[in-house]
C-alpha cells in the first residue's frame, strides 16, 4: 500500500508584519472640485426653490417626495463642502425674497398640506419655556429654507457664477445658525405625513 504524499504546508504570516500600514490621510478638495460641488449645489438649490414656487400645481404626495429627496441633499452638500481654503471676503448681501414673496411660498405651500400642515416640535426654543410640544409649520419651515436658498442662486445668478462661493458662505453662515436646524425638524414632519399608517 502507497502512503499519500504529505505536501509540507508553509506558515503564512500576518500581513500586517510585512506590509507596512499606510495611514489615510483626508482628501483635499482643490479649488475646482470646490468650484464643481457648489454648481451642483445651485441647481440642487434651485431645483428646491421651484418645487416650492409651484407647489400649488401638483399633489400633496408628489410635493412631500420632493421635498424628502431634495433636503437630506442640501443638507449633506451644506454640511460637507469646506469652502474655507478659498479667498472669499464677502459683505451683506441684500436678500431677493421680501414679504410678500415669502408669504405667497408660504401659503401655496399650506394650502396644499391642508391639515398635515401643522406638527408638534420638541426642538424648538420656545420649549425651554413650555412643558409641552410647540406647534409648527411645515409650510413655514420649508419657506424659511427657501429664503436663504433663493438669495444663493439669485446672487450667483445676477454675478454670473463669480460670487459663488462668497454667496455660499454667508448661505452656509446662516444654514449653521438656524435653518440646519429647521431643515432636520420638518424633515421629520414630512416623513410623518409620507409614511404614517394611520392616514392609508
Amino acid at each position: 500500500m502507497t502512503l499519500p504524499r504529505i505536501i509540507p504546508i508553509t506558515p503564512i504570516t500576518p500581513i500586517n508584519l510585512i506590509t507596512p500600514i499606510i495611514p489615510i490621510t483626508p482628501i483635499t478638495m482643490t479649488s475646482d472640485t470646490i468650484r464643481h460641488r457648489l454648481l451642483g449645489l445651485t441647481a440642487l438649490a434651485s431645483d428646491y426653490c421651484v418645487a416650492l414656487e409651484n407647489a400649488s400645481e401638483t399633489t400633496k404626495e408628489e410635493f412631500v417626495a420632493l421635498m424628502l429627496d431634495y433636503l437630506p441633499r442640501i443638507y449633506w452638500e451644506f454640511s460637507d463642502i469646506d469652502a474655507g481654503g478659498l479667498s472669499a471676503d464677502y459683505g451683506y448681501f441684500s436678500s431677493y425674497v421680501d414679504e410678500d414673496y415669502y408669504e405667497s411660498v408660504r401659503r401655496h405651500v399650506e394650502a396644499l398640506l391642508g391639515p398635515d400642515d401643522v406638527f408638534l416640535e420638541t426642538f424648538e426654543e420656545d420649549m425651554k419655556y413650555s412643558d409641552t410640544p410647540v406647534a409648527s409649520s411645515v409650510a413655514e419651515c420649508l419657506a424659511d429654507i427657501f429664503q436663504p436658498l433663493f438669495n444663493f442662486i439669485s446672487i450667483v445668478k445676477e454675478s454670473e457664477g463669480e460670487q459663488i462661493t462668497e454667496a455660499f458662505m454667508e448661505c452656509k453662515e446662516n444654514f449653521v445658525a438656524y435653518w440646519s436646524q429647521t431643515l432636520c425638524n420638518v424633515m421629520r414632519a414630512l416623513n410623518n405625513i409620507r409614511y404614517n399608517t394611520s392616514q392609508t
